[in-house]
């Protein structure tokens, strides 16, 4: 601004008629930069909208169960396989079966097989109660199908899996007594499965005893625990003398299928 009056203190001095006109454009210039110096007599603009972020939609969470399951109490007991299952003779079962208080509530010394022994009698072959089950007799034959959903996370069901997978090896043949003192002969063998779930264990349990009237008595058990995802479902199959093969392979193919259908109709809820 300084260098500007200077010239116009030159030009003034040089050309007097025309200092008026030159003082006022100077001053023109003046307060034209003085405007501009301090924002004034600029056209407004509009002011212009913040960017906005798009957050993505926060998608709905499966219930919390605490074995992690994300199938619904309702989903749970649809999962659960049928009479229609199974078909003749298989109707709905009329309570426990006398052999269970005969024959598998029994001691023994030999070591873990106590733990199989109790797991068998209890129905608890998961480790722990089941969430859902459904029980079916064999009228024929007499035999008891029971198959139950657990509520057990997959690592404890993992680790149950791990121990059946012993069983066959530490649990061969031992020998156990029942409440009554009869004495037990009892064998155990792996039993094979249909290529179902993420994985799975079959046992084949079978009982001897002579009773105090020289009755021959025979049971046989066929187990299976199989975990389809974070879910997992544990049957067993028992009778006295044998019993049918085709029921647990059945049981344990369509049980696994249903149980990965339900889980994937879950999903697509939530």
């Amino acid at each position: 601004m300084t260098s500007l009056t200077s010239l116009i203190t030159s030009l003034n001095e040089a050309i007097r008629p025309r200092g008026v006109r030159l003082s006022l454009t100077a001053a023109g210039l003046v307060i034209v930069g003085g405007c501009a110096a301090f924002g004034l007599g600029q056209p407004e603009t509009a002011p212009q909208p913040l960017p906005t972020i798009d957050r993505p939609t926060p998608s709905r969470k499966a219930p919390a169960r605490p074995d992690g399951s994300v199938l619904t109490d309702a989903q749970a007991q649809a999962a659960l396989i049928t009479q229609g299952d199974l078909g003749a003779p298989w109707t709905a079962t009329r309570g426990a079966a006398t052999w269970r208080d005969g024959l598998l509530k029994a001691t023994t010394s030999a070591g873990d097989c106590q733990r199989l022994l109790d797991a068998l009698y209890s129905d608890e072959l998961l480790g722990g109660p089941a969430r859902v089950a459904i029980g079916m007799d064999d009228a024929d034959t007499d035999a008891q199908l029971r198959y139950q959903i657990g509520a057990r996370r997959p690592a404890d069901v993992d680790a149950a899996l791990a121990w059946l997978k012993t069983m066959p090896d530490r649990c061969a043949r031992f020998t156990a007594t029942t409440q009554t003192g009869t004495e037990e002969d009892v064998k155990v063998s792996d039993a094979s499965l249909p290529e179902v779930g993420d994985a799975r264990q079959g046992l084949r349990v079978s009982i001897s005893a002579t009773t105090s009237d020289d009755q021959e008595d025979l049971l046989t058990l066929e187990v299976a625990v199989v975990r389809v995802g974070q879910d997992a479902f544990a049957l067993t199959n028992g009778g006295l003398g044998d019993v049918p093969n085709d029921a647990t392979q059945v049981a344990v193919q369509d049980g696994a299928l249903r149980l990965a259908d339900i889980r994937r109709q879950g999903r697509a809820q939530v």
